[in-house]
């Protein structure tokens, strides 16, 4: 069946910090992002979200607009950076930056998780919910969908 994979709205949280599994709220233009993302949906029967807040505000907001429960799935979570959660980028010490871009897809320099490992969660959640018989919206992160779109998924 069909998937719409759609990102959180904003978070609130400063530009230029690492926060894959850092459980952040709403920034306060929520309410027009929702109602625009609302808008643009096209039907779905079923809704699934990664259970980080940033992620759960959006998926209830348009579940209940249409009148739809919503299933949490961790697998839709974001990466876990790790040491590097919560830290600005540019506090991240250069070799350990190195070491990710040289083996971006296994690395883990942060000791969380890498890319490969968010990859084989991602296709796992991504072929579950494909089989089921309904068209479904996943709200989820940046990361998954990349990592959804770069398998063809």
């Amino acid at each position: 069946m069909a998937l719409i994979l759609l990102r959180h709205t904003t978070p609130d949280v400063a530009p230029g910090i690492c926060y894959g599994h850092t459980d952040l709220g709403v920034a306060c233009s929520f309410p027009v992002e929702a109602e625009t993302a609302l808008a643009n949906l096209p039907e779905v029967r079923t809704i699934a979200t990664s259970p980080l807040l940033r992620c759960r505000v959006l998926a209830e907001f348009i579940g209940d607009r249409l009148d739809l429960q919503v299933e949490q799935d961790p697998r839709l979570m974001e990466m876990n950076f790790g040491t590097w959660e919560g830290h600005a980028w540019s506090d991240i010490p250069r070799p350990e930056l190195d070491a990710w871009a040289k083996d971006f897809f296994h690395a883990r320099p942060h000791r969380g998780e890498s890319v490969a490992m968010v990859q084989t969660r991602t296709q796992a959640a991504l072929q579950e919910w494909r089989a089921r018989d309904a068209a479904a919206l996943l709200v989820t992160h940046a990361g998954i969908i990349r990592t959804a779109a770069a398998k063809g998924q």
